[in-house]
């Protein structure tokens, strides 16, 4: 009971105390005088400083004869020169105008850095420059200590006075660690700082060796398999995961573990966000894409990319997107002798010439804005670099925005592609990679239909020296436009999270696998093929965003999913496969490859011709129908004729001559080396 009473009454003088300093400063900061010492702030940290520096002399001399002051004379004509002195070095050091309530490691570091080379300079000034070699030696040891302790005491007792009576009263949460590493520590020094609204009462880290030891006082009380024990006895409701390089397996137990003490948790702030001045710890960060993916992330083994990229030119179409730029990235990391990057998004390339020009040490780099439909200018762009490999990640790839620009959706994604292929081979390319998508398998919608006819024209297509090789994937995490994003800006705007239909399924990769598996492509894939990754299954979305709620912290009473409906074009689920597609194994054990039904070229040209005269008129409803002979699988969601690219409400109905001679002029350019 006296325990208690006592420890209650060391908390209200402790508020006590706070409260009236806080008035004290408030009134202070309004006061004239405050303006005064703001104003004249560096001489008064001047003269305090030469305050300090003259009492350890004096309190030096006094040391040395028994607290006697003899030899006056001698002492006070050597003050200004050591303080003169030591100013001098405090300046030079860079402490003489920072905020002594910030003081850390660095600036005690610097104190004694300034502290030896001021005793240096004074020594050979006393002795050699004014030849007083009657000061007493000792004072040249005792004098520094005591200014040492003296400057630097002053900076630490601001700090503590600061930090412990003049911030600003706050409840505070008390908050468990997974983790004793690097990423904890820093944490943890965030959490001590005022205002943050947490108080750290243990750590737990999976390391034997590290239990028992504390971290700026924050013992380590155990594993993490003892935190529902270890939660329950500090009534602990919160954990923050401060193990920065935890994996996607390491993750998911945290999180199950998490579960079982029925406590919330978020991912500790980043090192990114502390050296930016954020205060984190009351913030979650963006959960990594990996922890979503529900397996581990597949590691592709990209020795041969090695032999097929060093030294050689390479274009990559669409290389301000996400999968373009991420192949950027691991290109260079190869060593070609060029990197052509061509994209139409002019701030992306931008961006991206800023990005992989910091990276690159011998690559040539070109970036081109250009419209990958311009034959014209494709042409002289190959013919005078002449790639050697070339990856088509240029496409429209949004399902709902497609389905109501149709003709956009072929000409770019089926037109180009083909008016691409022709001029590479031209220009002497060996091997052609295409992107493609699950959804060209039994496509809804038109883009999937589009990169099915993608597939095909490279399966069938034939060439006289140069591989073509398409690849197929899912959903890859965290793309631009893509549900991931979508689903973190909600959540960071405290909004309910949008879901099309609870059932819906989804196979979903990161960004590095789909690249990896793009350049490997490049590599193994035989003329013709088809390439899939292992996926692993189907995600439901719904899962997916409980996760991601769970990962940023937050509970499902927290965040609501709301249902919106299958948008159009969209399907439950996703296939990787056609049941007539035989699948093989390749040297890589993560990869398949897909050979369907041959197809004959000569038929698949002539119906390209019949969709391309379709084109002319703009009409929608004779585009998806030509669209359908090429692709039977294909079961169009917008059979109901709209027209989208044209004002008129009748895409069979005659159209004006302004609005048809430009779109033939267009076409006349695919045809001219598509269809001679």
């Amino acid at each position: 009971m006296s325990a208690t009473f006592n420890f209650d009454v060391a908390s209200r003088l402790k508020w006590a105390a706070g409260f009236t300093a806080r008035f004290t400063v408030n009134r202070f900061r309004e006061s004239r005088a405050a303006r005064a010492v703001l104003k004249f702030r560096v001489v008064l940290i001047g003269i305090v400083q030469a305050s300090l520096i003259f009492c350890a002399l004096v309190i030096a001399w006094l040391l040395r004869f028994n607290f006697y002051l003899p030899y006056r004379a001698m002492l006070f004509s050597a003050a200004p020169v050591l303080i003169a002195i030591r100013l001098g070095a405090i300046a030079q050091c860079g402490l003489w105008k920072g905020w002594w309530r910030y003081t850390d490691l660095d600036d005690a570091i610097a104190m004694l850095k300034a502290i030896g080379l001021g005793t240096i300079a004074f020594v050979i000034c006393m002795r050699f420059g004014l030849g007083n070699r009657a000061f007493p030696r000792t004072i040249y040891v005792l004098e520094p200590l005591l200014s040492a302790l003296l400057l630097g005491g002053a900076r630490v007792f601001s700090r503590v006075l600061a930090e412990s009576l003049l911030s600003e009263p706050h409840v505070s949460r008390e908050v468990i660690l997974i983790g004793a590493g690097a990423a904890a520590e820093r944490t943890l020094r965030e959490i001590a700082r005022p205002g943050s609204g947490c108080r750290a009462v243990a750590c737990l880290d999976d390391n034997p060796s590290l239990i028992g030891m504390s971290i700026h006082g924050i013992p380590v009380l155990g594993t993490v398999d003892d935190l529902p024990r270890i939660a329950a006895k500090w009534n602990v409701r919160e954990v923050l995961i401060a193990v920065s390089s935890a994996t996607a397996d390491q993750m998911r137990r945290f999180v199950a573990i998490c579960g079982e003490a029925d406590v919330q948790f978020r991912l500790a702030p980043s090192l990114h966000g502390i050296l930016n001045g954020r205060n984190d710890a009351e913030r979650h960060t963006e959960v990594p894409s990996e922890h979503l993916l529900g397996r581990a992330p597949v590691e592709i083994d990209l020795e041969l990319v090695q032999q097929q990229i060093a030294g050689k030119t390479v274009l990559v179409t669409g290389a301000a997107g996400t999968i373009g730029s991420e192949l950027c990235r691991q290109i260079l990391e190869f060593g070609p002798e060029t990197l052509l990057c061509l994209d139409h998004n002019e701030t992306g390339i931008f961006y991206l010439q800023m990005e992989l020009s910091k990276r690159n040490k011998q690559t040539q780099l070109i970036f081109c804005v250009t419209d990958l439909g311009d034959a014209v200018r494709m042409r002289s762009l190959l013919a005078e670099h002449r790639p050697g490999m070339i990856f088509h990640a240029a496409a429209y790839k949004h399902v709902p925005m497609m389905e109501s620009n149709v003709y956009d959706a072929v000409k770019n994604n089926i037109f180009a592609l083909l008016g691409l292929l022709d001029i590479a081979e031209e220009s002497g390319c060996s091997c052609f990679v295409l992107i493609s998508s699950d959804k060209a398998v039994n496509p809804a919608n038109i883009m999937g239909a589009t990169k099915r006819v993608g597939e095909l024209m490279i399966s069938c297509r034939p060439t006289r020296a140069m591989r073509c090789v398409s690849v197929r994937f899912g959903n890859v995490l965290g793309s631009n436009g893509s549900l991931v994003p979508i689903l973190q800006m909600q959540l960071r705007n405290r909004q309910h999270l949008t879901i099309t239909h609870p059932d819906v399924t989804r196979f979903f990769m990161t960004t590095g696998e789909a690249a990896s598996l793009v350049l490997e492509a490049g590599a193994i894939g035989n003329h013709g093929d088809t390439l899939v990754l292992d996926m692993g299954s189907p995600i439901r979305i719904v899962d997916l965003a409980k996760k991601l709620i769970q990962l940023s912290g937050k509970s499902e009473r927290d965040v609501e999913i709301r249902f919106t409906g299958l948008r159009e074009g969209e399907k439950l689920s996703e296939e990787l496969s056609y049941p007539a597609e035989e699948i093989h194994s390749t040297a890589s054990p993560k990869i398949w490859r897909i050979r369907g039904t041959p197809q004959r070229w000569i038929d698949l040209r002539q119906q390209l011709h019949q969709l391309h005269a379709s084109m002319s008129a703009m009409a929608t409803g004779a585009m998806r129908e030509k669209m359908k002979e090429i692709v039977p699988e294909y079961s169009a969601s917008g059979d109901d004729q709209r027209v989208t690219s044209s004002p008129r409400r009748n895409p069979d109905a005659a159209t004006t001559p302004p609005l048809v001679l430009p779109a033939r002029l267009a076409l006349r350019e695919y045809s001219r080396h598509s269809f001679p």
